[in-house]
Order: C-alpha cells, then structure tokens, then sequence
C-alpha cells in the first residue's frame, strides 16, 4: 500500500490534455471557508528563550561534514512539558564571502535533510557552496530527530504488499485491517510525540535553528513537501524570511481528498508522458499509442491482482499494490523511464523482480529487509496536518469514480490507500489554508509542468497566494526541476540565491 510522498494538491487546471502548462501565472480563488495563516508575534516569548539561548556544539561526522544536535519544546505552547532533541549537519562554505547558512530540505514528508545534505553537497552549484553553509535539519519525527517508528520490516512488506483495489468485503476488510495495524504501530512506539509532529511545530523548529546559527533571516531550498515546510515557516514568520525557494510546491489551501485525488492526475499526466515517450523506443513493451499503453498496463495490474508475480527476492512475490508504486516511483524522474520499460516487460514475461525492486525504492526498503522511517514519518505528518480525507471505507468506495476520472490508472488505487489516516490515533492539528506571507522578501516558486507528485497547478496556486510569490516554470518532465541541470532555470535560482534578484515573475524555463 502506497504512502502519500506529497500531502495536500491542487489538480490539472492551467494543464491541457498534453500536460503543457498555459504560459502566464494566474492566481486561483482559495476554496470557501479557508482563511491565511496567521504571523506569529515577532518576539521570542519568555518561555522559549531557553531554547534560543543554546549554543551549537558542532562537531566532525560522516566523510568531512560537521554535525550537532539541539533541543526544542516537543510542545511550543507548553515548553514545560518537555523536550525533542534535533539532529542537523553543515557542510561549511568553500569560500571567504559567506552570505550566512542555507538550509535544505528535500521532501517527504519524511525525507532526512541530514542524509539529504551529505548526499547532495558536494553536487551543489559552486557559486552557492562559496558563499553559504549548506545546513541540513532532520525535522522532529524523522531520521535523527527523535523518528517514529512503527512496524517491523516484515509487517512492512505485508502493508506495502496489501490490496489496494478491493474487489469484495473480505478485500476491503484486509485493507481496513492493514491501516489500522499501522496506525496502532506508530501511536504504541510514539507515544506522546506523535501529537507533535506537525509542519507548524517543524517551521518553528526552523527558526531556533535560525537564530542557534546566527542569521538574521531564514536562507532556504525546499522540494515537494519541504515547499510546504517553507512556506508555513513564510507564513509564521514572514519578517525573518530570506532568500526563499519552494521547487515542487504544494497548495496547503486544500483538504485531503481534494489533495489526493488531484495528485492522482498528476501521476496520471507523468503517465502519459511516459507512454508518449515509450511508443517512440524500440523496446517500449506497452504497444505504439498512449492508449493501448493504457491499456496494457490495466491488463497487467488485473493480472497481477489475480496471480502475483514470483520475484528473485527469496520468497517475496510482487503483488497489484507493488506493481503500482513501481510504476509510480519511476514517475518521480524521466531518468528512471527505461529501467521501467525493462521492468514492464519483465513483468509482462512473468518476473516481477524488477518492478518489485522499484516499490522497494519508493519505500526505501533495504536489502535486509529493514525500512528507514520515511513512511512512517509521512504519515505522521500527513495525518496531523489534515483531516482525514474518509471516515471509513464506505467514504473511499463513494470517492472511487472521481478519483478514477482524474486518473483512469491510479485513481482507484489512490482513493483506497488514503484510509490509514483515519484510523489514526491522535487528532489532526492543522487545516486547509493559505499563506500570504505579507512583508516577506521575494519568494520563489519552482513548478514543472508535468510533475507527478506536485502538479504544475499547485506551485501557481501557491505563487498566487503569497504576497511576494515569483513562478518560475519548468517545462518538463519529473518531480522537481532545481539542480537538474536547466541552465536557465538553475541560473535564473542561483542569481537569485547568490544576489537577491528574483526571476520575473511568469519566467520559463525548460522545453
């Protein structure tokens, strides 16, 4: 069963039937009843000045970078009641003219901006590694930062391998039990914590780190969900927001299922795109049109559902739930498009190992067996931050035919595997709204025009709604656009990055 990786969305709108974007920004009307998101008061309150009083004991870690550790109230309205320690690492600025730090975050939520940073460094623009400290925060919840746990390994392979296409009671039944088991998992292993995961508590985590760093303002790159990030820490405290940029943005005016369902088009665009391209390549398994493409991946998946694939992973056989999330993973990056053809075509052969291979990488499974706590975290955050999209299956199976008429491939799968945050056992903190940021410097916001997680129309959304948004438009391919080596639109982020200058906005880049 497949975890939301994004949270939140808006739909297709500004996208035509070929999943090129309309060339002007526009701004989109907030859904009824959603209202901004209120600043908090500029000054520290008393009670937390113990936290931003701490002193950073750097020290040196994992192959040259520099790691250390702080404390922040696990609640900022009773900092009385105890305390969450943060893990981050620096990778220092290689040249004499620092501008100050630049914190990176890369998603999830979930996604460890610890690991993130000691991978990703060393790659970064040279410009931008000479003149910041590149800052990774793992936020509370995830990899080093007190992380959730929630099932073992092998309870894990059992819920990423359940039937996210009921066919009957006893199917529905299964997947109802497999949420609730999850759900369980992580309220016994988390206990208290797991009331307090959530983005505003994180933004705010953010600014102690910003302030422990000496920065007047708060310098950042944010993708996918760490647009989310990003933006609420805008939000909160738009008075000491820096150079901001948000690649790969979430509209957070929208609930769960409109999010949900809307994020399942964009998968359904990154889909089509796929076909396109596979109907020009010599080994594309899945015929010559984007239709009988489509075609042929439902006949596969209804295979599959009836007859589970044998993989070469010991006993493990790869079911419709996993051959699903491997397609979806390789929608992540156009780079992953002919490992998915071999895999498609492997499956079609009756050898499910490599598609099996790239649910795993979607998890982020190891070889042991073992799970990092990217999934458990995703869902810790998603279920805090909003309502439950159903309030049992009887909701999810209501839902199904819009969800498949946003996306005739994944809708139904996506509509289904929403259900484990109902069962969860804390009550969300949070709610649909808007950030407008007002008096914050220039923000820019990065869309691609067929990203799958994130679809192009939610970074219009979100640049429309803050007050000092810039759209930047990538038109191509893949989650996310910033590093991947557009000289236009990396340069037009590194300008900006290094000399304050935002792109204008409505610029594109890319095709």
């Amino acid at each position: 069963m497949a975890g939301g990786c994004a949270g939140g969305g808006a739909g297709a709108q500004g996208a035509d039937a070929s999943g090129s974007a309309s060339a002007a920004p526009f701004v989109t009307a907030a859904p009824a009843g959603v209202t901004a998101l209120e600043p908090l008061p500029a000054a520290v309150p008393p009670g937390l000045a113990p936290y931003y009083g701490q002193r950073l004991g750097w020290q040196p870690c994992d192959d040259g970078y520099e790691c250390t550790t702080f404390r922040v109230p696990l609640d900022y309205d009773r900092p009385a009641d105890g305390d969450l320690t943060l893990a981050a690492v620096r990778a220092g600025a290689t040249g004499a003219d620092r501008l100050g730090s630049l914190l990176l975050n890369p998603g999830g939520p979930g996604g460890s901006a610890v690991e993130y940073v000691e991978a990703a460094a060393r790659g970064y623009d040279a410009g931008v590694r000479a003149r910041y400290d590149l800052v990774g925060l793992d936020p509370r919840g995830v990899g080093r930062s007190a992380p959730v746990s929630c099932l073992t390994g092998e309870r894990m392979d059992a819920y990423t391998a359940v039937d996210i296409t009921p066919d009957d009671p006893a199917e529905v039944d299964a997947l109802v039990a497999a949420a609730r088991e999850f759900a369980e998992g992580c309220g016994k292993q988390a206990g208290a914590r797991l009331g307090h995961l959530g983005t505003v508590e994180a933004a705010r985590d953010l600014d102690v780190l910003r302030a422990l760093l000496g920065d007047e303002r708060l310098n950042y790159v944010g993708k996918s969900y760490g647009t989310f990030l990003g933006a609420t820490y805008a939000g909160l405290f738009p008075g000491r927001t820096g150079r901001m940029v948000l690649d790969g943005a979430m509209d957070p005016s929208l609930d769960a299922t409109t999010g949900n369902r809307t994020q399942a088009g964009g998968f359904e665009t990154a889909w089509a795109a796929f076909a396109r391209d596979c109907a020009k390549r010599d080994d594309c398994p899945f015929g010559r049109t984007e239709q009988q493409a489509g075609e042929q991946l439902a006949a596969l998946f209804t295979a599959v559902d009836a007859h589970p694939l044998p993989t070469t992973d010991g006993n493990r056989r790869l079911s419709e739930a996993q051959a699903t999330t491997g397609v979806i993973q390789a929608m992540y990056a156009d780079f992953l498009w002919p490992r998915l053809r071999t895999a498609l075509a492997d499956a079609r052969a009756g050898d499910g190992t490599a598609l099996l291979k790239l649910s795993d990488a979607y998890y982020g499974r190891e070889s042991d067996g073992s799970y990092p706590n990217l999934m458990f975290a995703n869902m810790a955050v998603n279920c805090l931050d909003l309502p439950a999209p159903f309030a049992g299956p009887e909701d999810a199976a209501r839902a199904v035919p819009d969800f498949e008429r946003a996306s005739p491939r994944f809708g139904r799968d996506m509509a289904w595997m929403a259900l484990t945050c109902t069962y969860w056992p804390v009550p969300p903190t949070g709610a649909p709204h808007t950030v407008r940021a007002a008096g914050a410097a220039p923000i820019v916001v990065v869309g691609t025009t067929r990203d799958p997680a994130t679809p192009y129309a939610w970074a219009q959304a979100l640049a429309g709604q803050l007050e000092s948004g810039r759209l930047l438009t990538y038109d191509g391919d893949g989650h996310t656009a910033y590093g991947r080596h557009d000289a236009c639109l990396d340069g037009a982020v590194n300008r900006y990055l290094l000399g304050g200058e935002p792109p204008e906005n409505g610029k594109r880049c890319g095709r």
